[in-house]
């Protein structure tokens, strides 16, 4: 371990493992660093895949339930947590110790540790068991991602009061729950917890859920939402663990305050870069007043040999984001000429039931920039495969250039959005007009058609809805 590595990434998430797999397939010799076992990162140990199959379960259960509308009534679900917690633990093992024999097959160096940078060259490698030592580098790959973002007043007891991670491991389900946060995070494991039985409520410090989001698709969330209270406007001013039951002060913005308990908290305000151990001033690389690294189209941090990729760069904070710059870095540092991250569409999903989806520009952002655009909206209601499968207050939603028809961004709430979402990025990368979309014949009785049809609104004859 004393000579100087090729290529060296902190960090095994969705971005660090990208790049190391695309960097050995180059050629390069690859040394990957990550405190846990196996690559995965937060996606797969703590965040997107267990979230997801938690997520299946909670889904499975609300559709037996709504079935009964429709004629076949199933008894109340039992609820089994440990079976869970094994299904759940069992998801993130097999697709962990994959990447695992992954890593091991293209020969790239796995070390089960922690870095941090001594020089702009060099750094400090402390292995989960073992003596430190030295590491030099030619080049390396910060990819480390993002950790919970904390409130000062609370304080977090992995108990009473949990973070997401918590949240995942799904020790209990109590009766009644607080959930600090309407973003994606608190909407997605607070839709989990309604679902197996407590009864949620939401504090959100804005005027709706998903902050930032597009009205339309949101509405459509809000139709079917599970949660018992919705205390938006309103800051958590106090917290205190209680006879196991955590007391709550509510401040809403006409600066009435109220108090409420509840079994649980759970703490879901966002994340940020995860930099805090990194000693990142002794390479001379300075984060911006929101903690992120302002990268190039390459990757390079202050066009060095160091690069950054994933919830490191900046929003959105997304783990498919952090796979494809992890690939444009690895071709970087192989020296593939034309490498850039120059993506016109970033897909977003909330999994949610219904799902909402949105890629590429949005109509807030369309006003802002004073483009002249045009909305095309398709209702599901007017769907034969959406209202057969119970699904009727969907929505599809297109924002076009008026001129041109040429697609600019796209959204989808409902059954399975995060499934259409596709069609729809991939056309704003492609330069798609909506007039391509509508002439591209697509599978009926499908939900995708709900997409063509949208398009079809831009030239005035839709089949399905009046123009």
């Amino acid at each position: 371990m004393s000579k100087k590595k090729e290529l060296v990434i902190i960090g095994a998430g969705p971005g660090g493992y990208a790049a190391a797999f695309r960097a050995a397939d180059l050629g390069l010799k690859v040394t990957l660093i990550d405190p846990e076992a196996n690559p995965g990162g937060v996606c797969l140990y703590r965040g997107c895949i267990p979230s997801k199959a938690l997520l299946h379960i909670a889904k499975v259960k609300q559709e037996a339930m709504k079935a009964a509308e429709w004629g076949i009534e199933f008894k109340e679900p039992k609820i089994e947590v440990k079976k869970i917690q094994k299904w759940k633990k069992g998801v993130v093992k097999k697709l962990t110790k994959g990447l695992g024999k992954l890593a091991e097959g293209k020969n790239i160096k796995y070390i089960k540790a922690s870095a941090r940078f001594i020089s702009e060259s060099e750094l400090k490698i402390q292995p989960a068991k073992g003596e430190a030592y030295k590491v030099k580098f030619e080049n390396l790959i910060l990819a480390t991602g993002s950790v919970n973002m904390e409130l000062p007043n609370i304080e977090i007891d992995h108990e009473k009061v949990i973070d997401s991670k918590d949240a995942l491991d799904l020790n209990n389900i109590p009766k009644t729950m607080l959930v600090i946060g309407g973003g994606y995070i608190g909407l997605e494991l607070g839709s989990v917890y309604a679902a197996l039985g407590s009864k949620v409520s939401i504090a959100e410090m804005t005027s709706g859920f998903l902050p930032g989001t597009d009205p339309d698709l949101v509405k459509i969330f809000e139709k079917e939402q599970p949660f018992k209270d919705l205390y938006f406007d309103t800051k958590v001013e106090e917290l205190s663990v209680e006879k196991e039951k955590v007391k709550v002060t509510l401040k809403s913005s006409d600066k009435k305050a109220s108090k409420k308990t509840f079994d649980q908290v759970l703490v879901a305000v966002g994340r940020k870069p995860n930099t805090g151990t990194l000693d990142l001033e002794k390479a001379g690389i300075k984060p911006d007043e929101n903690g992120f690294l302002k990268v190039d189209k390459q990757g390079h941090i202050k066009n060095t040999h160091i690069f950054a990729i994933g919830d490191l760069t900046g929003e959105p904070l997304l783990a498919h984001k952090a796979n494809y710059e992890g690939k444009i870095v690895a071709e970087t540092i192989a020296g593939k000429k034309g490498a850039a991250f120059d993506a016109r569409s970033i897909p977003a999903i909330v999994f949610t039931n219904p799902q909402m989806a949105w890629c590429g520009l949005m109509e807030n952002e369309a006003k802002e920039k004073e483009i002249d655009y045009k909305v095309l909206k398709f209702p599901w209601s007017a769907s034969g495969r959406a209202v057969a499968v119970g699904s009727p207050h969907g929505i599809t939603k297109l924002i076009v250039e008026k001129k041109t028809g040429r697609l600019l961004g796209g959204g989808v709430a409902g059954k399975n959005a995060g499934s259409l979402i596709s069609e729809i990025s991939l056309a704003i990368e492609m330069a798609a007009t909506a007039e391509d979309i509508a002439l591209s014949i697509h599978p009926h009785p499908s939900l995708s058609e709900t997409i063509m049809e949208a398009a079809e609104i831009f030239s005035g004859s839709p089949t399905h809805i009046s123009s």
